[in-house]
């Protein structure tokens, strides 16, 4: 059995408010409701984001505030999730309420879509998180590299979902 450490767990302000806030954005070929179908399978997180080994989602469908899902990532970390928004299509936050490592006091990510015409939209992602102990030294030192690893992550995901936009056009 995993050990699991409480996280402080927040609300939507704390994506104003926290005291690490790292946005990354990008313009995807695919339509909204293809992003989100996306977001809600298991299965793609670990396609578009390296550091995820594994998604499970621990409540029924349909999914919404007060769902959760468990994170496994390849340094070994597990997270448990709640989601603090769910509007399908348009926007969706999680904030973590348990890990596997003391080193978080809380975590929050944010997706937000905007839809620019049927084929395209632009996905905004902020994370936010208040790290505890020796973390919060850390932190500052790899914020640049933070923000990098998010733009290359949504762009990982604007290749799955546009690769697949290819193959059903071509499959038409």
């Amino acid at each position: 059995m995993v050990k699991k450490y409480p996280c402080k767990t927040v609300d939507m302000t704390f994506f104003d408010t926290a005291p690490f806030r790292y946005v990354a954005d990008v313009v995807i070929k695919s339509g909204a409701a293809d992003v989100f179908a996306c977001f809600e399978n298991a299965e793609d997180w670990p396609r578009w984001v390296k550091l995820i080994k594994a998604v499970e989602w621990t409540a029924e469908q349909p999914f919404g505030i007060g769902t959760t899902r468990t994170v496994t990532t390849l340094g070994g970390l597990v997270v448990y999730e709640e989601f603090i928004a769910w509007e399908r299509g348009r926007e969706m936050a999680f904030c973590f309420t348990h890990a596997s490592k003391g080193r978080i006091e809380s975590f929050a990510e944010r997706y937000q879509i905007e839809e620019i015409d049927d084929t395209s939209c632009k996905v905004k992602l902020t994370m936010a998180m208040r790290p505890r102990g020796v973390s919060r030294y850390f932190l500052p030192l790899v914020s640049p590299v933070m923000r990098v690893a998010l733009k290359l992550m949504l762009r990982k995901l604007a290749c799955l979902l546009e690769g697949r936009s290819k193959s059903k056009s071509v499959a038409k």
